[in-house]
């Protein structure tokens, strides 16, 4: 042995111990024996991954599923939609419906009541005529006059308008060369109207072309 080297493998020129480096390169598994492939190591003995064709599939698989349940969900709110909208419209069509007949009873209640009030004032015009629409008469006579204006009752039929059967009755025509058209020629009792609806006729003398 050399007297100058160190027994414990230092060098004697620095004094420090080389580091100890093992390499297993043995060619088969320590656990069954069998031929070791490159991508194994030690901490995995079996060696290999799992496959990924089958998480691929599993993957599809569960986005076919996913898709059929979102078509029968857009299906079924289609649906949903569809009987929310026939409904909303039925209930539209009620309502414009319902309106209309509330609208017709109520005209029709006011003709009825308008009706029964011409009497009272073909009364006030007479009393108007022969001068005895005076004093508190009158005031109640104007209020009343005015009440009926509001509600929609107008009364037509003067002398010189053009006669129109359809709410001017005759009762006498007087030949005439200053008319070239019939034309009242007097009004012995007014008409009335509201709105479109004729109440009374206006009862009328008429001049005709001779």
């Amino acid at each position: 042995m050399d007297q100058n080297q160190d027994p414990a493998g230092t060098s004697p020129d620095n004094g420090e111990q080389e580091p100890i480096v093992i390499r297993d390169k043995r060619r088969v598994n320590d656990v069954d024996g069998a031929p070791r492939t490159p991508d194994e190591t030690p901490d995995s003995p079996e060696g290999s991954a799992a496959p990924e064709g089958s998480a691929a599939e599993d993957a599809a698989v569960l986005s076919e599923g996913e898709l059929g349940e979102i078509d029968r969900l857009t299906k079924e709110l289609a649906e949903r939609t569809g009987d929310l909208q026939r409904v909303n419209a039925e209930y539209a069509n009620y309502r414009k419906r319902t309106d209309r007949e509330r609208e017709s009873l109520i005209a029709m209640g006011q003709s009825s009541l308008l009706g029964n009030l011409l009497h009272v004032l073909d009364d006030i015009d007479r009393a108007d005529e022969h001068g005895d629409l005076t004093g508190g008469f009158k005031n109640v006579a104007d209020a009343l006059r005015k009440a009926l204006t509001d509600v929609g009752l107008e009364e037509f039929g003067a002398e010189g308008d053009e006669f129109d059967p359809q709410i001017h009755q005759a009762v006498s025509q007087l030949p005439s060369p200053d008319v070239t058209s019939e034309v009242l020629a007097a009004v012995m009792r007014k008409g009335y109207r509201q709105g479109e609806r004729v109440l009374r006729e206006a009862m009328v003398a008429v001049k005709v072309p001779e």
